[in-house]
């Protein structure tokens, strides 16, 4: 497998449109990184730099040590895995596993032995025989998992390859490709718009706006610890609560606050004394639990609450927060600030 190392890698366009500015990255030899941020961001532009499919307009891209600037996708050694499964309809599970070894002139009884080897990892082996309409999306996205699997490759790419399940099989199939990733210690580079996919999936996140790196971090950190405004709203459902000092009975400053709907609390009956008045703007059930938006000093703040609890727009209700989870972002720059 191998390291993969972005120094000042640019990308600008005709017209002077910069998709990618200056983004600065290593990432480790087994390393699961998600790059994730909304449309346009720079993230897939940024993979397909990394696989050869762009040219860099500037910086320096290296994998496994070596500089890959003007090598070839084939000469990068890496495998792809697209959003749409790409497969060849003519041909069975076997063999879209098997065309890519024989297109690199892998004899016939590797080239079984490999496909054997894939299908059995990805529990493809009663499949084999199928052919792509036969098979169910998730079905397909495994076997467009192991065409990618089969070549052995030292990076492996992947750009949005569940955005075309519906829920339940994104939830199946992000299971299955982590424990991919766990049985191979394999290089993954991962890119989504997906919140979920790059928590859950990554070691590492990439948060990516408007062609720049936002913050770079596992995703524990991430939540718990954003670098800036965007990053805090970019993470958690519901999202963060943005609001004035004022709103949390804090000294007036040139400052954003922030505060995660479950380090809020929201009850009803007599107010207690470090709490504030407010009344219920909307009430969310979840099962498990309640999100309540609640209007108090002008704002809305939404808080989590257990799933028994019970009220209705226009009830007076009282907030306590947590002072200890307060997030201090400079109202100017949106740089977070120790609390």
């Amino acid at each position: 497998m191998a390291t993969v190392s972005l120094q000042d890698v640019r990308k600008v366009y005709r017209g002077g449109v910069a998709a990618v500015k200056g983004v600065t990255l290593d990432i480790a030899d087994g390393e699961f990184v998600s790059l994730v941020g909304p449309s346009g961001c720079g993230k897939s532009t940024t993979l397909n730099l990394i696989a050869g499919l762009e040219e860099l307009s500037g910086g320096e891209l290296r994998i496994d040590g070596q500089v890959v600037n003007d090598l070839s996708p084939r000469e990068r050694d890496i495998a792809m895995v697209f959003q749409s499964y790409a497969l060849y309809p003519h041909l069975d599970v076997a063999g879209n596993l098997a065309f890519p070894l024989k297109v690199a002139g892998m004899g016939a009884k590797d080239v079984d032995a490999r496909v054997r080897e894939v299908s059995q990892v990805l529990g493809l082996e009663a499949l084999l025989a199928r052919r792509p309409k036969e098979l169910s999306g998730g079905q397909r996205q495994r076997v467009a998992l192991g065409r990618a699997l089969v070549r052995r490759p030292k990076v492996f790419l992947f750009d949005e390859p569940l955005s075309n399940l519906d829920a339940a099989l994104r939830t199946q199939m992000r299971g299955e490709i982590k424990k991919l990733h766990e049985q191979l210690k394999a290089t993954f580079i991962y890119v989504t718009h997906d919140q979920a996919e790059a928590m859950t999936l990554s070691d590492r996140v990439v948060v990516m706006s408007q062609g720049e790196v936002q913050q770079v971090a596992p995703p524990r950190e991430l939540y718990d610890a954003p670098a800036n405004l965007f990053v805090a709203g970019f993470f958690g459902s519901p999202r963060i609560n943005l609001v004035k000092p004022q709103t949390l009975g804090l000294p007036a400053g040139d400052a954003v606050w922030g505060l995660r709907p479950e380090h809020l609390q929201v009850g009803q009956g007599p107010v207690p004394p470090d709490a504030r008045e407010g009344r219920v703007y909307l009430v969310e059930p979840m099962g498990a639990e309640v999100w309540v938006t609640v209007e108090t000093g002008g704002e809305r703040m939404v808080a989590r609450a257990p799933g028994d609890f019970r009220a209705a727009s226009g009830d007076a209700v009282w907030l306590r927060h947590d002072a200890r989870y307060l997030r201090r972002f400079d109202a100017g720059t949106g740089r977070a600030d120790q609390a």
